[in-house]
């Protein structure tokens, strides 16, 4: 069996950024909520619905402004996406050691295939609007023995599926915060995950 190694997507393969900030922003001056671009696109991770309870949006109001998240999404935030330093690296890294992919990401998932398009990725497999712990069972159904995220969530997920959580300290939080979270290794960025990739290859792979 092919050793399947998960990734998350937001601040670990791509930073999104300066759309996500720029969509919000938007979303404020059409609803008038108190929608902060800037806070939003630093603390990217946790699922929409849950920023949107944190500025205060009215649990009814909710569903519309995902809808009209998703619809503005295209447009406004895939063009101005790049690739995070080390992406396609640690991508092929998988695969010149004959493993597969698997994208597991709390965006929605049509969204998230527009940005693999868009940048000209491949991968195994792709699951959206999964967050924390709740990413456990797709990585389960694929076998990962590993799960990369730069979010503490992305370490739960990787814990409860029973993969090695190795943790890129390139989104909102810290290199403490993820160890702490449980985290088995944090590295700087991607672009120190092919060399631990190869390094630990036969024992992830026995």
């Amino acid at each position: 069996m092919p050793l399947t190694v998960g990734f998350d997507l937001d601040m670990t393969l791509i930073d999104a950024r300066p759309g996500m900030a720029r969509i919000m922003y938007l979303l404020a001056e059409q609803t008038g909520f108190p929608l902060d671009g800037d806070h939003f696109a630093a603390n990217l991770g946790p699922p929409l619905d849950h920023a949107y309870r944190a500025y205060g949006v009215p649990e009814e109001h909710i569903p519309e402004l995902v809808d009209r998240f998703r619809a503005l999404y295209p447009e406004v935030v895939i063009p101005s996406t790049v690739a995070m330093p080390g992406a396609v690296d640690a991508l092929a890294a998988v695969r010149d050691l004959g493993g597969q992919t698997v994208v597991v990401t709390g965006k929605y998932r049509a969204n998230a295939a527009r940005h693999l398009k868009a940048l000209g990725w491949e991968v195994d497999h792709l699951y959206g609007e999964l967050w924390a712990a709740g990413k456990a069972q797709a990585l389960r159904d694929h076998g990962a023995r590993v799960y990369v995220g730069d979010h503490v969530g992305d370490v739960l997920g990787a814990r409860a599926a029973g993969a090695e959580s190795v943790a890129v300290a390139t989104g909102p939080c810290t290199a403490d915060e993820l160890a702490e979270a449980g985290a088995g290794v944090v590295l700087t960025d991607l672009t120190e995950f092919p060399e631990w990739l190869r390094a630990h290859h036969d024992r992830l792979h026995g």
